[in-house]
């Protein structure tokens, strides 16, 4: 069986299909013919694989409680394994609906109602939802963008708001959501060095891991056995190969401690197995979809380089930031001069885009849009240009 699905330049019509990206924008209060560049799932069909195992799966008719079994976990492990060098054990893995529930579920296991969580704005949005709805105080250690275009960490600022706020759980994204960093080793062991220093837990969000276009993606608990004992790693296919309807993630957690912590949370929130096709989606890509994940990041950096080349030769007022991980752009656009209504109308009502507001990300994340340029080439053409027509008036 060869795979089918590796024609990335073929548009696919969502519409129609109870799709939040393209179904939703008027409920949302957006035009209805408004073009979405916004929520991070991509617009090519899955791998053949997963179709055809989730077809077979569905002849059988009995939507029955499942779990997973032997050959789920080596598929799990294999990937981690030949793409990210990092050995796991069965025992270490909880499997949760997604990413964003285990990062509310981590918080909930980690800290007490009044304790502050800490992050690194501007970042993926739900890191300070979690925080606040569960009655807790988001600190943010303000990443910081340079004269090379790429955003760095006040290592000094990290560790004072760890003392002075007396943190005990630290939410890093790696690689960074919307800012596009992979960071380097050297990064992640000072940042690690000072948690081992002042007992902090760790959740590393690493759902975008396979989205590597510059440097290297370490896994943070990989560096070493002393971080892998106070860190909950969050993964999922729901980003690689665009089943995030599917609901399945998993999160591994070497220390016993924190993984009991963490799934008694589960328990308590009425969370048990996670759905059968989700199961079923997450084996098949681990196990089969190589192919088509290549070609499908093969074709992103194409799309990422079109961007870039675009951003530089065609919009003076707007930098697009050096982008190392992920397939979400993130476009500075304080150069035109717009205040952030000004700017949000214009994307929306002249530009005709849908895309991330910066603000949403945190206030150092104002002036700032994220565009998701994981679709064909021709929807990202029409994006740019209805940029460039809308800001070089």
């Amino acid at each position: 069986m060869a795979e089918r699905n590796l024609d990335f330049d073929r548009p696919i019509d969502r519409k129609g299909t109870k799709c939040l990206k393209y179904d939703f924008a008027v409920e949302r209060g957006m035009p209805a013919d408004i073009l979405p560049l916004w929520v991070a799932d991509m617009d090519f069909q899955t791998s053949s694989y997963i179709q055809d195992a989730i077809v077979e799966t569905a002849s059988h008719g009995i939507f029955g409680y499942s779990e997973s079994d032997d050959a789920y976990f080596e598929a799990l492990q294999g990937w981690m394994r030949r793409r990210h060098q990092f050995e796991i054990e069965k025992k270490w893995v909880v499997k949760t609906p997604g990413i964003v529930l285990a990062l509310a579920m981590a918080v909930k296991a980690y800290t007490k109602c009044g304790d502050g969580v800490l992050l690194q704005s501007p970042v993926y949005y739900p890191f300070s939802e979690v925080i606040r709805d569960n009655g807790r105080r988001v600190i943010s250690n303000d990443l910081v963008l340079g004269e090379d275009n790429r955003y760095h960490i006040d290592f000094v600022d990290f560790e004072d708001k760890i003392v002075r706020e007396n943190i005990k759980l630290f939410l890093l994204c790696n690689p960074h959501n919307p800012v596009g960093r992979v960071w380097t080793e050297e990064e992640l062991l000072h940042i690690g060095q000072i948690c081992l220093r002042h007992g902090v837990t760790v959740v590393s969000d690493e759902i975008h891991h396979d989205f590597i276009f510059k440097g290297k993606h370490h896994v943070f608990a990989g560096l070493s056995d002393a971080l892998a004992d106070i860190t909950v790693t969050c993964t999922s296919p729901s980003k690689t190969f665009n089943v995030a309807g599917l609901q399945a993630s998993n999160i591994i957690i070497k220390n016993e401690n924190l993984r009991k912590a963490f799934i008694h949370q589960l328990d308590a929130a009425g969370v048990s197995q996670i759905g059968l096709m989700g199961l079923v989606a997450c084996q098949t890509a681990y196990a089969h979809g190589d192919e088509w994940y290549e070609g499908m990041l093969s074709y992103v950096r194409g799309n990422i380089d079109y961007v870039r080349s675009f951003v530089e030769e065609r919009l003076p007022d707007v930098r697009m930031i050096d982008l190392e991980g992920t397939y979400l752009v993130w476009l500075d656009f304080r150069g035109t001069g717009l205040c952030q209504k000004e700017l949000e109308d214009k994307v929306i009502y002249e530009a005709g885009l849908w895309l991330d507001s910066g603000a949403i990300f945190g206030k150092s994340g104002k002036g700032f849009e994220r565009i998701n340029v994981a679709c064909p080439r021709s929807t990202v053409q029409e994006a740019m240009e209805r940029i460039e027509k809308a800001f070089t008036k």
